[in-house]
């Protein structure tokens, strides 16, 4: 790493034996082969990546790669939600296996959190599961999706029902890269980014309201901070429940809804997008169940609305069809749906005690 560079910083995710660093700073992406010569994960590497991306920065990190004499190469498959499925993993196992990658070698997972979840997913199976590191290119995978370990696909009957916890050994966070991303994908990480400050740090929530041009104008000193109290607070969560048994469950904050109302959408709305709706109707569902002043509430949605971002379920939903992908969710246990609500900002609740009535309320208003 620069050791002149102020600017890196390292967040630890504590997993024991399996713990694992994650770096962050501008010019990472250039530092990760100077990383793997000195603490080598595999004896070499394939980068997996999607045709969006690879051509931005593929190049980059082969470079990054061959300066330190370390072997690799380059798969990649169609960009898009839509290719998240088995098939995509089966045909990037097969080039692997034509590669001749064994298990003494590593995968490099970059893009966004589609590409991380499938190379993940991939990592965890090739020959029974191989080491992978993260390079995530959006802001939603850089703070949400590339740390913590969930990999998988999604099934016609819904997302991310295929899949596996498997930990990477490291994860590099280049905000440089977020300078080709689509203002909507920025917001929709943004929208994950405001769920931290719901669910754990009232503080930081006060940042975000009082940092907002310098956000949304991807200055350092907005962003750096931003981007490791992101990693600090899902690492915490992470560390002390990996593996979703109980406190990991309020990472799903805005999900619930979020989720049916993205599927609903036919995947039209990004999954950030959805989840600033599924974060507000959840605000609203909290009001309605006694848990939440309306003033909370409304500061929930002021800033998600502060950042152009949705709170309401787009009028041609269907609500029936958002109700069915509800109950269909995978974070149901025997057929009851749980609610991640909040009780303050700063803090929240799992529960599966939400009103019928309330619930059709928030969705026929919403």
């Amino acid at each position: 790493m620069h050791s002149s560079d102020a600017q890196q910083k390292t967040v630890t995710v504590g997993l024991g034996e399996r713990s694992y660093p994650i770096m962050i700073g501008r010019g990472v992406l250039g530092d990760i082969g100077s990383f793997l010569r000195q603490h080598p994960v595999g004896n070499r590497y394939c980068i997996v990546s999607d045709d969006t991306v690879a051509p931005l920065y593929a190049n980059t990190l082969l470079d990054a790669l061959a300066e330190q004499g370390i072997q690799a190469d380059l798969i990649t498959f169609p960009a898009g939600e839509a290719n998240k499925h088995l098939q995509t993993v089966a045909d990037l196992a097969s080039q692997l296996a034509r590669l001749r990658y064994d298990r003494s070698d590593a995968l490099v997972a970059l893009g966004g959190g589609v590409t991380g979840d499938i190379a993940g997913f991939l990592a965890s199976m090739y020959m029974r599961g191989i080491p992978f590191v993260q390079v995530p290119t959006t802001l939603l995978a850089q703070v949400d999706s590339s740390v913590g370990g969930k990999t998988g696909v999604d099934l016609p009957e819904g997302k991310n029902l295929v899949g596996a916890f498997y930990q990477p050994r490291a994860v590099f966070i280049d905000p440089d890269v977020l300078s080709t991303l689509a203002r909507e994908e920025l917001l929709g990480g943004l929208a994950e980014v405001i769920k931290y400050g719901i669910i754990w740090d009232r503080e930081f929530f006060e940042f975000l309201e009082q940092k907002r041009e310098d956000i949304l104008s991807l200055y350092d000193s907005a962003l750096l901070p931003l981007l490791a109290r992101c990693c600090e607070i899902k690492a915490q969560v992470v560390s002390m429940d990996e593996r979703e048994g109980g406190l990991r469950r309020i990472l799903n904050y805005g999900h619930t809804i979020g989720h049916a109302v993205e599927a609903a959408s036919d995947f039209q709305l990004i999954h950030g997008l959805a989840i600033s709706i599924g974060m507000r109707a959840a605000a609203d569902l909290a009001v309605r169940g006694g848990h939440l002043s309306d003033n909370e509430a409304s500061r929930i949605r002021s800033l998600l609305q502060a950042y152009s971002l949705p709170v309401s379920i787009p009028r041609d939903l269907d609500r029936n069809q958002i109700r069915k992908f509800l109950e269909r969710d995978k974070k149901n246990v025997a057929g009851t749906i749980f609610f991640v609500l909040p009780t303050a900002i700063g803090k929240v609740f799992v529960t599966s005690e939400v009103r019928p009535a309330d619930l059709d309320a928030v969705l026929a208003d919403a």
